[in-house]
């Protein structure tokens, strides 16, 4: 793993094109993006999903970001981290399990690119709340700043999308 490696997450509410914007920048980058672990687990799943899956998502997350960190050139794009798991876990439980708590606080990304939901709803088996992405939006909105990270919000159409990316990450590339 490069010691320049940049860690950009993709985050926000379902449906508002983080796995498409992360493979358009990976290609452009000529490297790695961590896909969704989520997809792959409660696709295995024979039923609904519990509280203690959250934790193995949780867990196969940073997996799975550990493991393609280790391959990735200059640029990791993450399409979901730990925010998104907790907003899922609070949303479906009405707690934080202290797991997630932590895990949340040991991540580091050089920017999240926050998802807005511009886009329309495209239906999915595992997307649930069609009708929630505004209040969703506010709290990923609001929970950025409460971390205090470097975060931008990325909106419009495909193009737009990936033009104002490349341009916030070009900036972290940019020396001082």
């Amino acid at each position: 793993m490069s010691k320049n490696l940049l860690r950009i997450a993709l985050t926000g509410p379902e449906s508002t094109g983080k796995t498409t914007l992360a493979k358009q920048l990976a290609a452009h980058y000529q490297t790695l993006f961590v896909p969704e672990f989520a997809r792959y687990y409660l696709q295995q799943i024979t039923q609904p999903y519990q509280a203690e899956d959250l934790k193995h998502i949780c867990k196969g997350q940073q997996v799975f970001e550990q493991a393609l960190s280790r391959q990735a050139k200059e640029v990791l794009l993450v399409d979901t981290e730990m925010l998104v798991i907790k907003i899922w876990h609070q949303h479906a439980y009405k707690f934080t399990p202290k797991y997630l708590e932590d895990a949340l606080k040991k991540q580091h990304y050089d920017l999240y690119l926050l998802m807005d939901i511009d886009l329309p709803w495209q239906a999915d088996p595992q997307r649930e709340h069609p009708h929630l992405r505004e209040y969703l939006f506010g709290i990923y909105q609001q929970s950025l700043e409460e971390m205090n990270v470097n975060f931008k919000i990325i909106s419009g159409t495909g193009k737009e999308r990936f033009r104002q990316a490349t341009q916030y990450i070009e900036g972290l590339k940019a020396p001082c």
